[in-house]
Order: structure tokens, then C-alpha cells, then sequence
């Protein structure tokens, strides 16, 4: 095998040039480099590393946190005609002794191990026999102690640097803020001078945020949009994702749950469904995500307030890795604040964790409240600037604000007036002088608050009081009946008096715009269409016999490319983006016998 890296590009992966920082890394990692490589989901950081391990002497040693991201990655590169295997517990004892052996003969470029494996002093005692052109130590944010995926047995990488001091090592993630980032390099000691940050846009991703109103009225209306596509529902609960899952089936799609509370055979057997069907949509806790190396997922819809800003990212992110365009919404509501807020201080953390869990929620509910550019915010966040996208909801809907400081002294005086105990709907029946049977007993009818609020109506006193829940203003007690109470910083508002620029909701009653309808083939001319359906068939029916996911074949983006130009003979098929010479060798006949038979 040629050891270009330029060559390796188009003969094993089918592509025409690096992107980005792409050839910089690679070049980087060739030369014996350490490299620390945050790049966005789809960017192709796989690339970096898979690259430099095919150039150098030896065998490519890849860490990955899970048994399902290994299985993808190598059933890919095998595909691609790279000899890959992964060491995992799932092995029956007579595949791990034959990778072991082609291990010893030298007959791996690339091996792929979980840390809890490779940490086994049998297992590194063993490794420290062969020859290794690099170590990558993927999805490294894993070892942030701070961060939501952290992994203990990835804070014990640190000592392959004493043990392979030799072999260059990569961390490679595509979610780590300033300090994960710091804590990265320094842990495994790569070295601030050998950090590639590639940024964090993903531009065809668009992003939207709205208030609950009906969230199961929002979610088919989001829906509507992506019949057929696959997808992911995050929810907070277990229950909720069942429920969810089944009021989906009966309403035409085809839907599975996926949570920590399943047995293993189902989870397992749903992931897999996931993986290799078309058109199926995943409703899950977070539990399920990491590893999901899927590249057609169409949207990613949050029925829950996601934890982190972190979290946020790396979960949309799950959408689009192929570059097509793909679609996020996340609905909140002032009682997924409260119970974020609830986790946090009921948490065994340590009060540095907490402050530091505090400040990540604070983030998050800046971003589902803000009037700017939802993509301004959150590449802001993780220190990169931004001109207004013109692909999230704030920019092609700019929210109407006002300001909400009169507003805020009223319902906060409301809701001192009454007790700080009751809930919304009566702060807001008090506001709105209602004739209510429970406002007369408590006497709240003679109070200075009722009624002072009839400027606005029912539903925009909601949404004051969930942006006042956001802002910091109110407390939520989730663990009585939902009452509501003043914060420490409510009471310095009341004080202080400062203008307060609140959202004024949206006039379709809280429904988010329907997603914009871009299926895969959108841009393809009608007369291609038919064509694009015949290959991904064809996809699919190859897939099956060899028991893979569709997209370890071809993505759906070369099958596009395919429709649009139509080869019509190998060295032309050749030519379009993700065929390289093994797959042309396996599939050009059968793909180009398809285009035949729709071409004039």
C-alpha cells in the first residue's frame, strides 16, 4: 500500500482533498507529533488519525470509549479494504486469540480497544511487544472530571506517555470548552504547542428553540417535516421516552425507546435497528448517543432541557455528520429549569463542582433566551465568534422583546404578595384578577397584585414567568407542588429596579416553525430522484446480506453525487466523492448497472 497521505485519501477513502486542518494534523502526526485535534462532528477527525497510523511503521492504536463505535469504525475501514479489528468484552475467546496473532504477525494497521481493556497490565505488558505508529485517544473529553461524559479509566491514560514515550500520541474530541481543553493536553502531556483546534460550527445544522406550550403538539408539527428521515428524541426520563416512543407508533412512525433501565439485549437490539433501518426515529435518555457514528441522521429534537451547553453540542451534533442538511429543536419549559436546578444542589458533588454545574445551566438558559443569533451564542461560548448564521430561528424569525422590568416587579410582588407557595397558573389568575373560588379563601382578592396585570394575557404571563425562572429571578419547588419563590437575585431586582428586556411570545401560540423541508434529496432535479431511491434500494440490499448499516456501504451523500452525475463507467464512478478502489472493486458493477438501467 502506498504511503502518501494524499494517495491514501482517494485510493482507501475515495476523496479528492483534505479540509480544513486536515493535512496540517496528518502531516503533523506523520513527522512522530503529539496532537491534541478538537474538530466538529463530520469534520473528519477519524481521518486524522487513521491516516498518519496507515503511513507510519506499525500498528495504529485507536482508545474509544464504546464497544458500538468500535464495531461501526472497523466495519468501515474494512470496507475500505484496511485491516481493522477491535479487542472488546463482546469477543468469544477464539476471535480475540486471532486478532492477537495478526497483531503479532504485523498484519493490523489498525486496532481499536476501550480503555478498560487496554488498561489491563496483561493486556499493555503484552502491547509493549509490537510495534505502534500512534496511539489516538478518541472522544477524549471523556477524562474532563467536569464534563458530562466522564470516564475514570480515561484519567488513566496518562500513562502511556511513560510507556510508549516513543509513539506519538492524538486526543481527538469535538466538545471541549477552554479549560476541558487545557485539562486534555496537560493530563496526557501533548503539549499546548500541538493543540489543532479546528472550531466547533456546523453550519448545516439549523438551530431552534422554543417555550412548551403543547410539546406534543410541537413535536409532530417539527416532525411533519422529516417523515421517512431518521432521528433522535431526547427525554429526561425513562418513562417519558416509553411513552413517547409508543404516541409516536400510533401515529404512523416507527419508533424505539432507548434507556438505561432496558435490558442490554434490547438496548442493543434497538441501536441496531437504528443503525441499519432508514427512516426510524430513536427516543432516548442520554444514555444513548456516544459512539452513534450514524451519518443520515436528519434532526435531533430535545422534548427536555439538556444539561449543558456541552451536552447540547454534542447531542445535535448526532445530526447531519454526513454535511446535508439537518435540523435541532429543543423545547424547555420553566419546570426543566427547576429540575436542573433540583439535580444540581441535591447532587453528592463537591461545591466546586456545583458552582462550576451552576454556571454551565446559567450558559444554556442565555442561549434558549436570547434575541441574537442562536449559533452567535454558542460558538461564543466555546470561544469563537460568529456572524449572524441566517440558519437558526432567531435569524430567520427575529423575536419581537420588550421591556419586561414592569412586568417582572409585578409578578415578583405577585408572587411575594401570596406567600411565595403557589404556582403558575395561580400567580398568573391573581395577575389577571380572575374570579377564582381558591383566590377568595386565601383573601388574595384584596390584595394590592390582583388584577394589576391584565395588560397581558394568560399565555404571555407564562412565558414572563419561565423567562423569570431562566433569568435567575424565581425559584421552582419541585419537591412540594411546583411553588414558586423569589431568589436571592429577585430580591435585588425588586431593589434595584434595572430594565429587563424579556421575549414576547410567539403569535402561533408557542409552535415552533415547522422545519424547513429539506429531505436528502432536495437540490436533486425530479427526473434524478427516482434514480437517488433506486441506489439507496440497491444500498440496502447489499447491506442487509453482508449485515452492516447502509451507510458503512455509501453515504447518502455520494449517492446524491451519483443521481446528479450519472456515471456511466468505472473510471467515472471512481471519480465521485467517497468511492475509493476497494468499494469501486465490491460495489462499481452492481451501482453502475442501477444507473444504467434509470439513464436515457
Amino acid at each position: 500500500m502506498a504511503r502518501e497521505p494524499l494517495h491514501l485519501l482517494k485510493t482507501v477513502y475515495g476523496y479528492d482533498a483534505f479540509r480544513g486542518r486536515q493535512a496540517e494534523i496528518i502531516d503533523h502526526a506523520i513527522a512522530g507529533g503529539n496532537a491534541f485535534v478538537l474538530m466538529p462532528t463530520g469534520g473528519g477527525k477519524s481521518l486524522c488519525y487513521q491516516i498518519p497510523a496507515l503511513c507510519r511503521p506499525g500498528m495504529g492504536l485507536v482508545v474509544s470509549p464504546l464497544i458500538a463505535l468500535m464495531a461501526d469504525q472497523v466495519a468501515a475501514l474494512r470496507q475500505a479494504g484496511v485491516k481493522a479489528a477491535a479487542l472488546n468484552s463482546s469477543l468469544a475467546p477464539q476471535e480475540r486469540t486471532a486478532i492477537w496473532q495478526a497483531m503479532e504477525k504485523g498484519a493490523l494497521d489498525l486496532l481499536y480497544v476501550a480503555p478498560e481493556t487496554l488498561l489491563r497490565p496483561a493486556f499493555l505488558e503484552r502491547l509493549r511487544a509490537m510495534r505502534l505508529s500512534l496511539i489516538a485517544i478518541d472522544e477524549a473529553h471523556c477524562l474532563s472530571q467536569w464534563g458530562h461524559d466522564f470516564r475514570p479509566e480515561y484519567r488513566r491514560l496518562d500513562c502511556l506517555a511513560d510507556l510508549f514515550p516513543d509513539t506519538p500520541r492524538m486526543a481527538l474530541t469535538a466538545t471541549a470548552d477552554a479549560p476541558t481543553r487545557a485539562e486534555i493536553v496537560s493530563h496526557l502531556k501533548i503539549g499546548v504547542e500541538n493543540s489543532f483546534i479546528a472550531g466547533f460550527d456546523r453550519p448545516n445544522i439549523r438551530y431552534a428553540i422554543a417555550e412548551k406550550d403543547a410539546p406534543r403538539r410541537q413535536m409532530l408539527a417539527f416532525l411533519e417535516a422529516h417523515k421517512g428521515d431518521s432521528g433522535i428524541i431526547y427525554c429526561l426520563s425513562k418513562r417519558k421516552t416509553e411513552e413517547t416512543a409508543a404516541f409516536l407508533n400510533e401515529r404512523g412512525y416507527t419508533a424505539l425507546a432507548y434507556h438505561a433501565g432496558l435490558d442490554k439485549a434490547v438496548r442493543d437490539a434497538n441501536q441496531t435497528r437504528f443503525q441499519r433501518e432508514d427512516g426510524l426515529v430513536m427516543v432516548a435518555t442520554i444514555a444513548f448517543g456516544m459512539g452513534i457514528d450514524k451519518p443520515d441522521v436528519r434532526f435531533v429534537l430535545h422534548l427536555d432541557l439538556p444539561g449543558s451547553i456541552e451536552a447540547y453540542y454534542q447531542e445535535t451534533g448526532r445530526a447531519g455528520r454526513d454535511g446535508l442538511p439537518a435540523d435541532a429543536l429543543m423545547l424547555y419549559g420553566y419546570e426543566d429549569i427547576a429540575l436542573r436546578q433540583r439535580f444540581i444542589d441535591e447532587s453528592d458533588a463537591p461545591e466546586q463542582r456545583k458552582r462550576m454545574e451552576r454556571q454551565k445551566l446559567d450558559a444554556l438558559l442565555g442561549l434558549t433566551e436570547t434575541g441574537q443569533c442562536r449559533r452567535q451564542v454558542l460558538l461564543n461560548y466555546f470561544g469563537e465568534s460568529h456572524a449572524p448564521c441566517g440558519n437558526c430561528d432567531n435569524c430567520a424569525t427575529p423575536p419581537e422583546m420588550f421591556d419586561g422590568s414592569i412586568a417582572a416587579q409585578k409578578a415578583l410582588s405577585c408572587i411575594y404578595r401570596t406567600g411565595e407557595r403557589f404556582g403558575q397558573a395561580y400567580i398568573v389568575s391573581v395577575l389577571l384578577g380572575a374570579e377564582d373560588e381558591r383566590i377568595s379563601r386565601f383573601g388574595h382578592d384584596r390584595l394590592s397584585t390582583y388584577g394589576i396585570g391584565k395588560e397581558h394575557d394568560a399565555r404571555t404571563w407564562r412565558s414572563i414567568l419561565r423567562q423569570l425562572v431562566a433569568h435567575g429571578l424565581v425559584n421552582v419547588d419541585l419537591a412540594g407542588h411546583g411553588g414558586l419563590s423569589i431568589s436571592e437575585r429577585g430580591r435585588d431586582f425588586l431593589r434595584e429596579k434595572p430594565a429587563l428586556m424579556l421575549r414576547i411570545p410567539a403569535r402561533t401560540g408557542g409552535r415552533p416553525a415547522k422545519a424547513a423541508p429539506h429531505e436528502v434529496a432536495r437540490g436533486i432535479a425530479p427526473a434524478d430522484r427516482a434514480l437517488f431511491e433506486a441506489l439507496r434500494e440497491k444500498r440496502l440490499s447489499i447491506a442487509r446480506a453482508q449485515n452492516l448499516p447502509p451507510y458503512v456501504i455509501f453515504h447518502d451523500k455520494t449517492l446524491v453525487e451519483m443521481a446528479v452525475v450519472r456515471p456511466r463507467d468505472r473510471r467515472a464512478l471512481e471519480a465521485i466523492s467517497g468511492v475509493g478502489h476497494s468499494k469501486l472493486e465490491r460495489y462499481g458493477a452492481a451501482f453502475l448497472d442501477v444507473i444504467a438501467r434509470h439513464s436515457p
